[in-house]
């Protein structure tokens, strides 16, 4: 299907050479103010031609309103939105009529439909996700001035080149036997305490590495150093007509409580599942990820302390802000893993469409590396699970407010949390 969320629901449409892509939008909140200009900038961000290192295709991607809004104002209605396709070569792709691409979605569409696209890839083209970048800078606007909400994404590695720790690496070498002397058992606290450090430092870059930063440079990655390492490392791949993957972090700021469901809709669950459906992504982790599974309990459980307006909060993070599958108000991070691209110009075996075997060096213009481009995809994702699952629960809260006080005073100390202030209050009657 081609529609996500369910309050906050999103159906995009449109093909890579058809005449225009877009996005229809249900459940905006009405008298939000929103025009072109709120959504272009994210849309500039997705854009291909934008830099040496992306497809040379020179798309404006300008967006157009079509209808939802009145004087700049949202109406409660659908919100529908348009960007033309103008720079399209379809005789590109005319090799292709005869050969499917190496791990591309030729033949499966085929397979499915029985039909597919001639040119540009069809619906598995990544000019699909202009609706998804759309709809989100929509979405973020809301949750921004509604909660605060802040949604980072940036390139933490290409190919071999990594900017984030080696968490692996660091915790093997931490998690060793804490029996025997009580020398051993101090060098054991000293490496855990080493080791939680490192996570400690990540965390806080994670919580101040700000859009301005990510966009300061072509690669889109925030540490000067590594950036310049992955340009080499696409240039030379792009040099050798080949391509190569690589991960986006992305880190999310001022999620309200609550948000998530305990079973199937669990909070990590929905961002697995938008993030997934991006073109090219291979893998999602989220918090210490698979790290995690080399870390004992009694260092990998996030402590509870109280804030100072009176909240509960955690002393590390390695549950990425979502426990139970629900949101506790931590930052939330995650990593998402994309593979090289699969449309390459060096030359390929592979057959026919009939299994005659033959050789394709695709023409067309394409990205040597997704990740640039794939920033402003990944925000929109996680944005659009995040709006979706806070008009959820806006929903479930003001459903409960109708209760009568009077049911909700009978409900036992116990189940809402309170047990302990009312034995605390007891102690002092007595």
């Amino acid at each position: 299907m081609s529609t996500f969320g369910s309050l906050y629901r999103i159906t995009t449409f449109g093909e890579s050479h058809c005449k225009a892509v877009g996005v229809v939008v249900d459940g905006v909140p009405p008298g939000l103010s929103i025009t072109e200009d709120d959504i272009q900038p994210q849309l500039s961000r997705r854009r291909p031609g934008q830099s040496a290192l992306t497809t040379p295709r020179d798309e404006k991607d300008r967006v157009v309103i079509l209808s939802g809004t009145e004087k700049g104002f949202t109406l409660g209605t659908p919100i529908a939105m348009n960007v033309p396709n103008e720079d399209q070569r379809p005789h590109d792709y005319g090799e292709m009529d005869f050969y499917p691409r190496p791990s591309h979605a030729d033949v499966t569409y085929l397979d499915k439909y029985g039909i597919k696209a001639s040119s540009g890839g069809g619906r598995s083209s990544a000019r699909e996700t202009i609706g998804r970048v759309a709809a989100a800078a929509i979405a973020e606007k809301y949750l921004k001035v509604a909660t605060g909400f802040e949604c980072v994404g940036f390139v933490s590695s290409i190919g071999h080149v990594d900017m984030s720790p080696d968490f692996h690496e660091s915790a093997n070498s931490a998690m060793v036997a804490t029996s025997g002397s009580n020398g051993a058992a101090k060098s054991v606290n000293e490496r855990e305490a080493a080791y939680v450090a490192r996570w400690s430092a990540w965390w806080k870059r994670l919580a101040t590495v700000t859009r301005a930063d990510v966009d300061s440079n072509e690669v889109r990655c925030p540490d000067a150093e590594t950036c310049k390492k992955m340009r080499e490392r696409v240039v030379q791949a792009r040099d050798a007509h080949d391509s190569i993957g690589g991960t986006v972090t992305c880190i999310l700021r001022n999620v309200p409580k609550g948000l998530g469901e305990p079973c199937f809709d669990k909070l990590e669950a929905l961002l697995a599942h938008a993030m997934l459906s991006i073109p090219a992504t291979k893998g999602f982790e989220i918090g210490s990820g698979f790290a995690g599974t080399n870390i004992p309990g009694h260092l990998h459980n996030d402590a509870f302390v109280k804030k100072v307006d009176g909240s509960l909060g955690t002393v590390t993070n390695f549950s990425g802000g979502i426990q139970g599958g629900i949101s506790n108000g931590e930052n939330i991070y995650f990593k998402v893993a994309f593979k090289p691209a699969a449309t390459i110009s060096l030359p390929q075996n592979t057959t026919t469409y009939d299994g005659t075997e033959g050789i394709l060096a695709a023409k067309g213009r394409h990205d040597p590396c997704v990740l640039p481009r794939a920033v402003p995809i990944v925000e929109a994702m996680a944005t659009l699970v995040i709006m979706d699952a806070f008009l959820l629960q806006q929903s479930r809260i003001a459903a409960a407010s109708r209760i009568p006080q009077s049911i909700k005073d009978a409900i036992p100390p116990v189940l809402k949390g309170e047990l302990n202030k009312v034995l605390k209050r007891k102690e002092r009657d007595d």
